[in-house]
């Protein structure tokens, strides 16, 4: 069952994409290796609390990061920001099924871009940024790889088409 939930994240991943209104935003990762994950969240206000209303993403990496960020940016809508900071990369994967060993980097990079996100500075949730805690508009992900690519040479981005197998 778990297995099937995974091809399903990789096959079909929501919330994915920029968010042009977030409150926050967060990433994580190296241009150098190739992964890297940025999430964007918006808040609203529920019964005297902030809880995140939505959360969207984009990944440079495999398809487990992305499966991963997927499921994680669903997990988190209607948490508080304390809530989500309690969350670990095991939590934000569990209905993934347990990882191989050789993708818990996956998770732990989701958790790094979402604690990043959580950390920084966030605007009211009526969407404004204040003078105290201002937006500050990030490049987007693929223009932050195609900056590390010109500083360092060692990058190169290849788009594959997607699959034309259906699960």
């Amino acid at each position: 069952m778990q297995d099937k939930m995974l091809e399903q994240a990789m096959a079909n991943p929501t919330n994915l994409g920029e968010m042009p209104d977030a409150d926050a935003v967060g990433t994580v990762g190296s241009a150098d290796c190739g992964d890297m994950v940025r999430l964007w969240l918006k808040y609203r206000d529920e019964d005297g609390r902030r809880v995140i209303d939505k959360a969207s993403f984009q990944s440079f990496g495999c398809q487990t990061a992305i499966a991963v960020a997927s499921v994680a940016t669903e997990m988190i809508r209607g948490k508080t920001r304390e809530e989500v900071m309690a969350m670990s990369a095991q939590d934000l994967s569990a209905p993934l099924g347990a990882l191989p060993p050789m993708k818990i980097h996956c998770g732990q990079m989701v958790e790094g871009a979402l604690k990043a996100a959580l950390q920084g500075g966030s605007a009211p949730g009526n969407g404004e940024a204040s003078a105290a805690s201002p937006i500050q508009v990030a490049p987007s992900l693929a223009d932050a790889l195609r900056e590390a690519g010109k500083t360092t040479g060692k990058l190169r981005i290849v788009l594959e088409p997607p699959s034309s197998t259906a699960p």
